[in-house]
Formats: structure tokens, C-alpha cells, sequence
């Protein structure tokens, strides 16, 4: 039976978000009296942004598959690399995760579901947790996501809360197939729209060409800034640093001040001690001549 609910679920997950719940109790009514018929209507809605992994794991597989074979290569390399290296390859996964991204949002586009920038976020999250923890890696793979993921890689993550069924994970979607059209009669006459078709095809070219740069253009606002916001960060810290050898030039000239005050009040203390010590044996011999000439 499991084979053939994943086999449900992954027509069912590549339905557009409206057609989701009327399709899976169809699909159950047709199937009830069997145990089969309630794993169905177990099934649950994705949530936006699952929906949006979802179809980007359908309709841009080869471009998940390079996604998730980087994070691999990347969690084996982790163990021994340098701090520096390691900040190196983040920002590199961050690079990445954001321009995938952007390509999810433009196959959600083409889908006719818009995707807001809170939404964009769970779908960027969820890329990143697929990079850094391989179970998540697997759910992402399934195309069979009910909710957003979210890892740092360190603990394990709730994966099977994610998935629309514990199976999923080594389950793959299936891809989205481009049926190809059928080729045009030839004829032996010259075609006299030839121009135009000509014009209208060199247009899509630019059409394409247009969204592309498009879509890396926005990867690159988006890098550009988080090298801003470091920036700022790192001029904040320097400042406060400054400050704090500042002050702690001021704390030393202040030290020294105070510890010559000190050597000098040790010097006046030293004498005072001198000149009570002499006019005490003074008392002391003037008291004992007064007792010799008053016995």
C-alpha cells in the first residue's frame, strides 16, 4: 500500500494549491472501503511555501539535484576545514540558496501563485536546511512537503512533521514533463509569415534573456545587501573598539598620575613617622629626668 499512496501523493502534491483538497477526496471517495482510501484523506494541504518547494523540485529537478549534491559535498567537507574557509563556503551556500530562490518564485510565478517576501524567506529556509542536514536534504527530494523546514545543521530537525507521510523520505518526485509539440507540416510554398514568426521568436529569446538577467539581478541586490548590512556592522564594531582603547589610554595616563601621587605620600608619611619616633625618645627623656629630681 505505501507504493501506491506515494504514487497518490505525488500527483497529488503537484496540483496547484486550489486543487489540492478537492482532488484528495475525490481520490478517497473513489477509494472508499479500502485502508487506502483513509491514508488518502490523511493527507494534508501544503502550506505556500511547501507548495512552492514542491513544484520548484518538479519543474527545476536538475536544478534541486545540484542544490542538494553541493550540500553534500559541503557537509563532507565541513569537518576539516578553517574558520576562514568555512565563512567562505557559507556565504557561498547563502549565494546560491537565495538565487534558487528566486528561481522558485518565478516557476511559482508561472503557476499563477504569487509569492510574498515572508514566503520567500520559509522557501529560502528550507533550501538551506536541505544543504546542511541530510534528512531534510530527503524530504526536500520527495516533492511530498506539507510545511517549511528550518536547520542549522546542529540537532537533528522535524522532518517528519514536514512530510506529507513518513515515507517520503527516499521517495523523488516525479519531474514535470514538457510535452513536446507536434511538428509543423512542411509545405513546399514559402511560408508569408515568416518574418513575423521570425520577429516573435527573436522576442521570446529577449523575453528570456530579460528574465533572466531579471532574476540575477535580484540575487545580486539581494547579496549586495548582506555585504551592506556586514559593512555596517563591522564600521559599528570598530567604532566601539576605538572607544575602548581610548579609554583605556586614558585609564593608564590616569594610573601613572595616581601612582606617583602615591610615592609621594609614602615619602611624607615616611617622614612624619621619623619625626614621631624622635619627639617620642624626647617625651621619654624628659619624663625620666622630671622622675630623677622628684625622688
Amino acid at each position: 500500500m505505501t507504493g501506491e499512496l506515494l504514487e497518490i501523493a505525488d500527483e497529488l502534491y503537484g496540483l496547484a494549491p486550489g486543487e489540492f483538497t478537492p482532488a484528495r477526496d475525490a481520490k478517497a471517495k473513489e477509494l472508499k472501503g479500502s485502508d487506502l482510501s483513509a491514508e488518502v484523506k490523511k493527507l494534508r494541504k501544503p502550506s505556500v511555501a511547501a507548495w512552492v518547494v514542491n513544484q520548484l523540485v518538479r519543474h527545476e529537478t536538475e536544478q534541486v539535484e545540484q542544490v542538494l549534491a553541493m550540500g553534500e559535498a559541503l557537509r563532507a567537507a565541513q569537518a576539516g576545514l578553517k574558520g576562514e574557509e568555512l565563512r567562505a563556503l557559507t556565504r557561498q551556500r547563502r549565494q546560491l540558496t537565495a538565487a534558487v530562490t528566486t528561481r522558485a518564485r518565478s516557476v511559482a510565478a508561472g503557476l499563477g501563485v504569487k509569492v510574498t517576501p515572508a514566503v520567500a524567506d520559509q522557501v529560502e529556509a528550507t533550501l538551506t536546511a536541505a544543504m546542511v542536514d541530510e534528512d531534510c536534504a530527503r524530504a526536500v527530494r520527495s516533492g511530498l512537503l506539507v510545511a517549511a523546514l528550518a536547520s542549522t545543521g546542529l540537532g537533528e530537525a522535524d522532518v517528519a512533521s514536514a512530510v506529507a507521510t513518513p515515507e517520503a523520505l527516499g521517495f523523488a518526485a516525479s519531474p514535470h514533463v514538457v510535452e513536446a509539440e507536434a511538428p509543423p507540416e512542411l509545405h513546399v510554398v514559402p511560408d508569408p509569415e515568416a518574418d513575423r514568426k521570425a520577429r516573435d521568436a527573436a522576442q521570446q529569446v529577449l523575453d528570456g534573456a530579460e528574465r533572466r538577467l531579471a532574476e540575477a539581478s535580484e540575487a545580486l541586490a539581494a547579496a549586495g545587501k548582506e555585504v551592506s548590512d556586514l559593512e555596517a556592522s563591522s564600521m559599528q564594531v570598530q567604532a566601539e573598539l576605538d572607544e575602548l582603547r581610548g579609554k583605556v589610554v586614558e585609564l593608564e595616563a590616569r594610573f601613572e598620575e595616581v601612582d606617583e601621587e602615591l610615592a609621594d605620600a609614602e615619602d611624607v608619611r615616611a617622614e612624619a613617622e621619623s619625626t614621631v619616633a624622635v619627639a617620642t625618645k624626647e617625651r621619654d627623656a624628659a619624663a625620666a629626668a622630671l622622675d630623677r629630681l622628684q625622688g
